[in-house]
């Protein structure tokens, strides 16, 4: 099920108060019921994938937590084995016997790879990386093995962050299942306002910018110069708001119903460094990256030459994370090489900031370390988008050749590229306003009319310009 569909139009405020009209003893398997719905409206069948998932993680940290010494070790092995060997043959089974198909050709030999038609589940890597943190964490007895089997599953299929994340902690989510979560007219107000932001980065941003980002990166031969350059200035707000606008309605449905999700985005284009910016996107993958990969790895007390491969590792599997494809694996891998690059050239740039003398203006420091960074994040979106690294390396090579004589944009009248700028520009305003002080408390501060009428356009700008059920969220593919 969409969240910008009629479908969860209806079914969430069904949810919500059947929800708040049961005991609190029974709410929990109310909401365990409505996800296996949720789940199920896509492919029926799958939830069978979710469950053998749910089944073999919950059985292995009960093992884990009445285990000692190698035993602990195995069962941890067997959990994260079976797991990710699920993950692998939906979703990278293909991608690898590709691979090895195109080994043997460059050595002058022949593989004919079988093929898999399987069909990835929504959201599966979301659902694995959720699992083994509850794993893992139980391995490190940072937390205890749920007894409750219900409420794990819950846990692994809680449907506003079943599909796309935020990718939750075991000691964040778990206990907030046996809380009394009472209906509070405060806080689910603030709930839907959430819903209704990301709402409106969603359906009436992001959709309304994927058609001029779709027309150009779907058919790169036919364009260069500018209409290349705005699609990639676009398909980075489209992605931006995709995502983020998922997020927000996630984190605002966890909070109608009583739970608090963990925040998933920070402004990121205006980090002034890719740490920085990694430090904002995506927060709940990165930091599990972070928690479960690289510090296992040795963080930062290894030698500089090991912390430099540690990060391209990371960097790179991340990329593989977000799909079965080369493009998304050379994205990982220039961000890691970005993260090493500004890592070994640390002091040389606060050097050079200095000897130019650059930090007496701070304010434009700032302003040029973000703009900066963000060119380096928009050229890596190119690989993100492109369907393959041939079309990326067409796509650049085309993004600065003005000649004339080609197509000047998409087929998309001038007016409509004006709105889209509008859009783009409404957004940047806003997020320089949650960086400052906050929306919230810039509207809390404003008179009561006002406040009504900004969230009345809000509304309208969704009905009247949003495109329902019509595009699907992009990282629901991952």
């Amino acid at each position: 099920m969409l969240f910008n569909s009629f479908q969860f139009l209806v079914f969430f405020p069904a949810v919500t108060i059947v929800y708040f009209l049961l005991k609190p003893a029974w709410r929990w398997a109310w909401l365990l019921a409505a996800s296996c719905y949720f789940y199920m409206a896509f492919i029926p069948a799958y939830i069978l994938v979710l469950f053998l998932l749910i089944v073999v993680d919950y059985g292995a940290a009960r093992k884990i937590e009445q285990s000692e010494g190698a035993a602990r070790k195995t069962w941890l092995v067997f959990s994260i084995g079976t797991t990710v060997l699920i993950l692998f043959v939906f979703k990278y089974f293909n991608f690898f016997q590709g691979a090895i198909a195109q080994v043997f050709a460059a050595f002058g030999g022949h593989y004919t790879p079988p093929v898999s038609t399987l069909i990835l589940p929504l959201g599966l890597s979301f659902h694995t990386f959720q699992s083994l943190s509850y794993v893992i964490e139980v391995y490190r007895k940072n937390y205890r093995a749920e007894r409750h089997f219900g409420i794990y599953a819950l846990y692994v299929m809680f449907f506003p962050q079943l599909v796309a994340g935020p990718i939750e902690r075991p000691y964040n989510l778990l206990p907030q299942f046996r809380d009394i979560h009472r209906f509070d007219e405060a806080r689910i107000a603030e709930g839907l306002k959430r819903m209704a932001w990301g709402f409106f980065k969603k359906i009436v941003i992001a959709d309304r910018l994927a058609v001029y980002v779709n027309a150009v990166y779907g058919n790169p031969a036919d364009y260069y110069g500018w209409p290349v350059i705005m699609a990639t200035y676009f398909f980075a707000f489209q992605i931006y708001c995709d995502f983020s606008g998922y997020s927000d309605i996630a984190i605002g449905a966890g909070q109608v119903l009583g739970f608090r999700l963990m925040e998933n985005f920070r402004q990121p284009y205006f980090a002034r460094s890719i740490a920085e910016f990694w430090q904002r996107w995506h927060i709940s993958l990165s930091s599990w990256f972070r928690d479960y990969l690289y510090f296992p790895l040795g963080g930062n007390r290894v030698t500089l030459l090991r912390r430099c491969v540690n990060i391209m590792i990371v960097f790179i599997i991340s990329g593989l994370w977000h799909g079965a494809n080369w493009t998304f694996v050379a994205w990982g891998a220039l961000h890691g090489f970005y993260r090493v690059v500004s890592l070994l050239t640390q002091e040389w740039k606060a050097g050079l900031a200095q000897a130019l003398g650059i930090e007496r203006w701070k304010e434009l420091y700032k302003f040029l370390q973000s703009l900066i960074t963000f060119h380096l994040v928009l050229l890596g979106w190119v690989l993100f988008r492109a369907r393959s690294l041939a079309d990326a390396q067409l796509i650049l090579s085309r993004m600065f050749n003005f000649s004339i004589g080609m197509p000047v944009n998409s087929g998309i009248s001038w007016d409509l590229l004006v709105v889209l700028w509008v859009l783009v520009g409404f957004l940047v305003i806003v997020e320089m306003i949650q960086c400052r002080i906050g929306l919230r408390i810039l509207l809390s501060r404003q008179p009561w009319l006002l406040r009504m009428a900004v969230y009345y356009l809000l509304l309208m700008g969704i009905i009247l310009y949003g495109e329902f059920g019509s595009r699907q969220f992009i990282y629901f593919q991952f």
